[in-house]
This record gives C-alpha cells, structure tokens and sequence, in this order.
C-alpha cells in the first residue's frame, strides 16, 4: 500500500480561503516552473546536436537563446541560482567546443 497517493487531489484540502487560494496559486507556479525546467532540457539538447553538427552560427544562437532561458527561469526562482550558474557554465563549454561529460 502506498503512503502517498498516484496523483494530486483535485479539490484543495484546506478549509480555510486563503489558504484554497495558496493552493491554486501553488498548481498555477509548479506549471510554470515545469515548462522553464522542460523548456532547459529541450534548448540543451538542442545545443548539444548543433554542437555535434559542428555548425558555429547554430550552435551560437541556440547556445544564447539557452543562456536567456535560464537567466529568465533563474529570476523567476524556477531555478536555485547557483544550478542556474552550473547549467550556463556546461552550456558555455559544449559550446566552446569541449566534449560533452
């Protein structure tokens, strides 16, 4: 038996208003952080095949429009800033060229 259930309720638990509306809001910023996380993943991949194409104008502009992504989710609080910080550091080296670890 699990101590957690698969999915979350979709009715909030609170009885209280404000707290029903912390609830939503809540639901409303996970969504949004997932598509910033999501959206991260997808530019990386991208940037890791221009980069293995060896094409410096696409590797360039994907590797910028990656960077402005986590800039934007790091200030958003998406993304803590030093996870942010790592992710534009390994993103500036595939970039320059370094092999991908």
């Amino acid at each position: 038996m699990r101590a957690f259930p698969r999915s979350r309720p979709q009715d909030p638990l609170a009885n209280i208003k404000q707290q029903k509306k912390r609830v939503r809001i809540q639901a409303r910023q996970r969504l949004e952080n997932l598509r910033y996380r999501s959206t991260i993943k997808t530019l990386t991949k991208r940037l890791e095949v221009a980069a293995s194409d060896g094409d410096a104008e696409r590797i360039a502009t994907e590797h910028r429009e990656l960077v402005r992504t986590i800039d934007r989710a790091a200030t958003r609080g998406a993304l803590h800033r030093n996870t942010a910080a790592r992710k534009k550091s390994q993103a500036s080296k595939l970039a320059a060229g370094a092999p991908p670890s």
